[in-house]
């Protein structure tokens, strides 16, 4: 009898570490839907941060990513696809994504990192209460464009013209253009806005810039612009023009200088608000929260590559250089 009972509990054991056993944890499947460029810093924050918080990819979740590079309609289309595959939660990045989720979804989970107000925006109720299925990080992109041009000034006294190109139909970009414009008269730049509506037209105005025609590329928040950002420093340093963007990634890629957040870091946070949703709390009940941490990032073997001087004043105050 002792034996029999021994050999039941034996096997209560094993069956509890057997793979149908483990096959029985819920495994969370999230659906990450982002416009390209750098703005897989955050995809990689999201993931360590829900590796922090104890949720293992491939064990306690999954994710399904869809580079959409920029492109609307297949933003849409992804989004579509996720909530016909019934995932637990989409995580969309940039205003025109999380736009573009929204309506083409009915019924899934969105969490959201955008640049732009997302009240304004009709995205939610309210920063406190958002009142419907999204939540998420708000961080400041559009309001940084003046003391960006402001920076960029700064570092080139000389430049008299800075070239932007954007997307005048997107609203955020539009905003950031007329802050841009107000602050380049301010300063006694001439701003040259270049308006494009894909990534075809894009290639074209900025591989069509004359020499000497601006003396320096200045980003514009806009999707489909970041989607394009490998490219554009790599064309631009081709063409010997500086460019000031965003994200310090972007720096570290070839960029000379950046003025905004880390992705990564709003990432991490995100995580925080996929990790709520996937334990039941309903998006409508949980805060957006505001992420205003700013970085300065400088690439000196970039400006020296463009025969540019960065001022010591200005390097003393960069939270990253990257020599």
């Amino acid at each position: 009898m002792r034996n029999r009972t021994l050999c039941f509990a034996l096997c209560a054991v094993l069956l509890a570490f057997s793979p149908s056993a483990n096959a029985q944890q819920k495994v969370y499947r999230i659906g990450v839907v982002f416009p390209g460029g750098p703005m897989s810093e955050t995809v990689d924050g999201l993931r360590k941060g829900m590796k922090e918080l104890g949720f293992e990819e491939g064990k306690q979740f999954t994710l399904t990513i869809r580079d959409t590079r920029g492109d609307v309609k297949a933003t849409a289309d992804a989004a579509k696809a996720f909530e016909q595959e019934k995932v637990n939660l989409i995580y969309a990045i940039a205003t025109t994504v999380i736009t573009a989720a929204k309506e083409a979804t009915q019924n899934v989970p969105i969490v959201f990192s955008i640049g732009s107000d997302p009240v304004a925006l009709g995205l939610v109720n309210d920063f406190a209460k958002p009142g419907g299925r999204l939540t998420g990080v708000h961080y400041l992109v559009k309001d940084l464009t003046a003391k960006r041009l402001e920076i960029l000034k700064e570092m080139l006294p000389k430049i008299s013209r800075v070239v932007a190109f954007f997307d005048p139909t997107t609203r955020v970009a539009a905003d950031g253009a007329a802050l841009a414009r107000e602050e380049a008269k301010r300063l006694g730049l001439k701003f040259i806005e270049r308006h494009v509506r894909s990534t075809e037209e894009l290639r074209k105005g900025l591989q069509g810039l004359k020499a000497g025609e601006a003396d320096a590329f200045f980003y514009i928040a806009d999707a489909m612009i970041v989607g394009q950002a490998q490219w554009i420093i790599d064309t631009a340093k081709a063409k010997k023009l500086p460019t000031m963007f965003q994200d310090q990634s972007l720096v570290a890629k070839g960029g000379l200088a950046s003025y905004g957040q880390n992705y990564q870091e709003i990432g991490r946070l995100s995580a925080k608000l996929v990790y709520r949703v996937l334990n039941g709390t309903p998006p409508r009940d949980i805060r957006v929260e505001t992420f205003d941490d700013v970085e300065l990032a400088i690439n000196l073997k970039t400006a020296k590559e463009l025969g540019l001087t960065i001022p010591p004043n200005l390097l003393a105050r960069a939270n990253k250089v990257i020599k």
